[in-house]
């Protein structure tokens, strides 16, 4: 003869469904970004490798890119968030061309002991020049 279902696992069981159901719909706002920035230009598809030096990570949604001398930023807001990529603080891509553009796609790198691997692809958008606020 069958047991009946534990009242535990009928427990568990409605927790994952639950939290399956608030899970679905629209993706929520990214959350204001820190430093805030001012739009100064219009928005670039691509960006020359050799015009930025340095990226700075603000969040899993957001990345500045610097100009060597550090007098130009660029702002990418990804079209979606990607996880894992302000903790692991670093990215990596590949690109054939001498320039990284919105249809390129990045990889957070994931720091596991001695080893680096990549995480999830997580596709750019445009470069958009901008004036960071102190």
């Amino acid at each position: 003869m069958p047991r009946a279902p534990q009242p535990l696992a009928l427990s568990a069981f409605a927790a994952v469904f639950a939290l399956a159901a608030c899970s679905q719909g629209e993706p929520r706002p990214a959350p204001p970004v820190s430093p805030a920035a001012r739009v100064i230009g219009e928005a670039s598809d691509c960006l020359a490798l050799n015009s930025f030096s340095g990226t700075r990570i603000r969040d899993d949604y957001t990345i500045d890119f610097t100009s060597p001398a550090g007098g130009k930023v660029w702002r990418v807001t990804l079209p979606q968030r990607c996880p894992g990529l302000r903790s692991a603080d670093s990215f990596t891509y590949e690109t054939s061309l001498s320039q990284l553009c919105r249809t390129d796609i990045i990889y957070p790198l994931m720091r596991y002991g001695n080893r680096f691997e990549r995480g999830p692809g997580c596709g750019l958008a445009p470069f958009v020049p901008v004036t960071l606020e102190k």
